[in-house]
C-alpha cells in the first residue's frame, strides 16, 4: 500500500469516522478541528464505536488550521455544507501539484463552492455512506450502513473518466477496514442519488419529529417519503441528471433495512435547534425545481414548514417573547 498524506477538514462523525479509517490503515492522516473537539482529540485521542468494529486513534496527527500542515495528497472536507464557503480560503495551504479534494457534504453545490476558491482542477464529486453521530467531543458511534467513500472526476474534459489519480487514490484507500471506496461511472448521478435517500429521510423524518422506523411504518409518512424522493429524481431528470426513474421505489426498500432509531444528520441538528443542512438540501431540490420548472409540491410544503425552526437557529428570526 502506498500512504498518503491526508488532511480531514472537520471532525464530526464523518471526518472522524473515514479519517481514523485511514489512520488505522496506516495513512498519514491529519484531522483540522478547533476548540473543544481539538482539545479531547489531544488528551483522549479519537474513540470510535462502529458495527464494523470499535477503533481508537490514540495519537492523531491534530492542527488548529491547515496552514500548520503543508501539502498533502487528499483532502477530505466533512464540514457541513452550510461551512464550505467560509472554510474554502483555509484550504490553501494544503494544495500540491498532485492534491485532489474531495467533498464528504450532503448535497450538490460543495464542489463549486470548492472549484470557484481552489479551482476546479483540484476538486472531484465526492460523497460519503454511513449512519454515525458524534456521540462526545472525540468519540463517534457508527449504527448502520456499511461505511462507503464514492468519488470522480467531475468537471471538464476529465468529466467521467477513470484518470490516473482518482485510481490512485481508490487503490490507496482500499486498505482500510471498516469502509469501502467506489469510483462510480457518473459521480454526478451518484450525488443526486444520495441526495434523494439523504434529504428524503432528513426532511421527512423532520417535520414527523420521527426515526425511520416510524416514517416508515405510518402508511401516510412513508408515501411522503417516497413522494418527496420522487420529486428529487424527476428534478434531475429534468436538469439532464443520468438517474433511474425507478430510484425511489428500490431506495425504500433500503430505508427498510435501516436501523430503526436511524435518523439523518439534518433531522438531528433540526431537532436539536441548531443550524442545519436544510437549504443545502431541502432548498436545494425545491429551488433547483423552480428553476426547471418541475414543480415539487411535497419538498415545497416541508420547505416552508421547516424554514421557520432553520431561521430560529440562525439568529435570522426571534421567538416571540412571553
Amino acid at each position: 500500500m502506498d500512504s498518503m498524506r491526508v488532511a480531514v477538514i472537520g471532525v464530526g462523525a464523518v471526518g472522524g469516522y473515514f479519517g481514523g479509517r485511514l489512520a488505522q490503515a496506516g495513512h498519514d492522516v491529519f484531522f483540522v478541528a478547533r476548540g473543544g473537539t481539538l482539545e479531547a482529540l489531544r488528551s483522549g485521542g479519537l474513540r470510535v464505536k462502529s458495527i464494523a468494529g470499535d477503533f481508537e486513534i490514540r495519537r492523531p496527527n491534530l492542527a488548529a488550521d491547515p496552514g500548520e500542515i503543508g501539502p498533502v495528497d487528499v483532502v477530505l472536507t466533512a464540514v457541513k455544507a452550510w461551512q464550505v464557503s467560509a472554510i474554502a480560503p483555509s484550504l490553501a495551504p494544503l494544495i500540491g501539484p498532485q492534491t485532489v479534494v474531495v467533498p464528504l457534504q450532503n448535497g450538490l453545490e460543495a464542489p463549486g463552492l470548492l472549484g470557484a476558491v481552489l479551482g476546479t482542477e483540484v476538486v472531484l464529486g465526492g460523497l460519503c455512506k454511513i449512519f454515525a453521530s458524534k456521540t462526545g467531543p472525540a468519540a463517534i458511534e457508527h449504527i448502520g450502513l456499511e461505511p462507503v467513500i464514492e468519488f470522480g472526476e467531475l468537471h471538464g474534459e476529465l468529466r467521467g473518466e477513470k484518470t490516473e489519480r482518482v485510481e490512485r487514490v481508490r487503490a490507496a484507500f482500499a486498505a482500510a477496514t471498516g469502509m469501502s471506496t467506489v469510483v462510480p461511472d457518473d459521480i454526478e448521478a451518484a450525488m443526486w442519488m444520495k441526495l434523494m435517500q439523504v434529504e428524503a429521510l432528513g426532511a421527512v423524518g423532520a417535520v414527523a419529529r420521527q426515526p425511520a422506523g416510524i416514517v416508515r411504518a405510518v402508511p401516510e409518512t412513508r408515501q411522503m417519503l417516497l413522494s418527496a424522493m420522487e420529486e428529487v429524481v424527476a428534478v434531475g431528470l429534468k436538469r439532464g441528471v443520468r438517474l433511474d426513474a425507478n430510484l425511489p421505489g428500490k431506495a425504500m426498500r433500503r430505508v427498510d433495512d435501516l436501523p430503526a432509531g436511524a435518523t439523518a444528520s439534518m433531522h438531528r441538528d433540526i431537532a436539536a435547534g441548531l443550524p442545519s443542512e436544510f437549504e443545502f438540501q431541502v432548498g436545494t431540490v425545491v429551488r433547483y425545481g423552480r428553476e426547471a420548472g418541475t414543480p415539487t409540491p411535497v419538498q415545497s410544503a416541508i420547505y416552508a414548514a421547516l424554514l421557520p425552526s432553520e431561521l430560529l437557529a440562525r439568529g435570522q428570526l426571534k421567538a416571540p417573547a412571553d
